[in-house]
């Protein structure tokens, strides 16, 4: 540490009166570090490691399942790493990862990173951006590692894991470490996580309201169950992808999205290649006029893959069940061609129905029928469903809540949110839902990140480059404004780079507002913030 001597120095004249402040900052971080026990405040727990992590370096996993394509990481700030293996039942446990900034640094508060689909995989790239600015912070591997759900199998104690008790595992014992390190406790808790990380958050608000102060939710997992028979329907509605009719990725991408952007692009008043107002677009979009008519059969869809087109993009319901699931983002077929247009089982669908509602590592995909929907919400395999119609628990608790979701999310369809949100809403009458919880619709971000429109808005690590730590830019930001000073956001600002890279500069910004409402275009130059407002659509 450059000028150590200095700084201490410094400091015991300017704080004599806080001696075991002035102790912290001037002690060795790197020894306080590596002569941490984490056993001393949990004796249950099996120590994997505790490690010192300096500035501006790059740390290696070779331990990380490969599937988790997470190898290394780099660190811009010094950090305390500890890793604990604990016990969940007599036959389950999950991996804790607690990494500590210096006690100068740390600005008092916790933060929880979530996984995502239904894998074990802690997301360090997540757990860098918190250190960055001051966070104790933790992730978990989810009571399994890797991105398969074969764990899962014959082992329902390890599906309560990943379900929510993982996290909450992670919340409790993250607080008791963080006291025990830095010799004071947190001020303030929050979590952050996407997809499968979105629907854990929703689902510790819900179990367990005194967790978190703040929740950031991101294209949350939720009704779990029927959104994983969902995502197994496409295979059977598109086809193998050697089937006659499959619809291949480069129609996809071409001719069914420039038909879609040629129908609903201009809705809005604006031809930017984003779909501004989803809803209305659901409303108009047929795709009849990609049928091939006089002989034609270039350019065009026969009729069954016309119905297919159709199906795809209409909300799945059964004459049993009733409504299942919302449709299929439009727009974002061109990386939904990645995995649900694809034409083969959808692999976290497929792995959910195998070992977690059947126990049956053979079950064929190529079987499924809504029977099976109604199988898997019958069994609620750890309760995964999460589909929580009050919050009230985690409101009278002082919580805050922030979600978004992508409007051309090509995984989980961002109505599915506003379904829930207006479900909530609706159950929750006698309470003012804007006071805890907030939730904004993003229109051209994709499923959690990247897309055609201003996605950035700081929510992952991938998302907070180039971007200012701002509650006017930076939903993470806004939710720690909301919490600590009470000042809730009506509204976010999006940016997206020219070609996502913030060196090469700015392409257009855009405000993403409060839902319902939207932004409306008001005229003149589209890039710019000042052209839009928030208002009904």
């Amino acid at each position: 540490m450059k000028n150590h001597g200095q700084t201490c120095r410094t400091l015991l004249i300017a704080s004599l009166f806080a001696l075991h402040a002035v102790y912290g900052a001037c002690s060795d971080f790197q020894s306080q570090c590596l002569s941490f026990n984490p056993r001393l405040s949990l004796p249950n727990s099996n120590i994997r490691l505790v490690e010192f992590i300096p500035a501006n370096s790059t740390l290696s996993f070779p331990t990380t399942d490969p599937t988790c394509n997470r190898p290394s990481q780099f660190f811009t700030t010094q950090a305390c790493r500890v890793a604990l293996l604990i016990p969940t039942s007599n036959r389950s446990n999950t991996i804790v990862e607690y990494f500590f900034p210096p006690p100068d640094t740390w600005k008092g508060r916790l933060l929880g990173t979530g996984n995502g689909g239904i894998d074990g995989c802690i997301k360090y790239e997540d757990i860098a951006y918190g250190l960055n600015w001051g966070f104790a912070t933790t992730g978990s591997n989810n009571g399994h590692n890797g991105t398969s759900g074969e764990a899962f199998l014959n082992n329902p104690d390890v599906i309560t894991d990943f379900s929510y008790r993982s996290k909450h595992v992670a919340a409790v014992t993250g607080k008791k470490l963080t006291e025990a390190f830095y010799g004071r406790l947190h001020h303030k808790s929050y979590y952050m996580g996407c997809s499968g990380g979105g629907r854990q958050g929703i689902q510790a608000a819900s179990l367990y309201p005194e967790d978190y102060d703040g929740v950031l939710v991101g294209a949350p997992a939720l009704n779990f169950n029927y959104m994983s028979a969902w995502r197994a329907s496409f295979y059977i509605t598109t086809g193998p992808a050697k089937s006659p009719d499959f619809i291949n990725a480069e129609t996809w991408k071409g001719l069914i999205h420039n038909e879609i952007l040629k129908q609903c692009d201009e809705l809005d008043g604006v031809k930017d290649g984003i779909i501004n107002s989803p809803q209305r677009c659901s409303g108009i979009f047929s795709p009849d006029t990609l049928l091939c008519r006089d002989n034609s059969t270039s350019a065009c869809l026969s009729p069954k893959q016309v119905e297919i087109v159709r199906k795809v993009y209409s909300d799945y319901i059964d004459e049993k069940i009733g409504f299942i699931y919302p449709g299929f983002d439009l727009g974002a077929e061109v990386l939904g061609t990645q995995r649900l247009l694809s034409g083969t089982p959808f692999q976290y669908s497929l792995d959910w129905f195998r070992y977690a509602v059947y126990s049956n590592a053979t079950w064929d995909p190529a079987s499924y029928t809504t029977a099976d929907a109604a199988e898997a919400e019958r069994v609620n395999p750890g309760n995964a469903r999460t589909w929580p119609l009050s919050l009230s628990d985690f409101n009278n608790s002082g919580g805050k809540m922030l979600i978004y979701h992508g409007a051309e999310d090509q995984q989980i369809t961002h109505a599915n949110t506003e379904r829930w949100y207006s479900h909530l809403v609706a159950e929750t009458q006698t309470e003012d839902i804007d006071t805890f919880l907030r939730h904004f619709r993003v229109p051209g971000l994709a499923h959690c990140s990247s897309g055609n429109g201003a996605w950035q808005i700081g929510q992952n690590a991938q998302a907070a480059a180039g971007v200012p730590f701002t509650r006017e830019t930076n939903v993470l930001a806004a939710l720690i404004d909301w919490v600590e000073n009470k000042k809730a956001p009506d509204s976010i600002l999006g940016t997206k780079f020219v070609d996502n890279d913030p060196l090469k500069g700015v392409q257009m910004r855009r405000p993403h507002c409060k839902f319902p409402l939207t932004a409306l275009y008001q005229g003149g130059d589209h890039t710019v913030p000042e052209s839009w407002k928030c208002g009904a659509s």
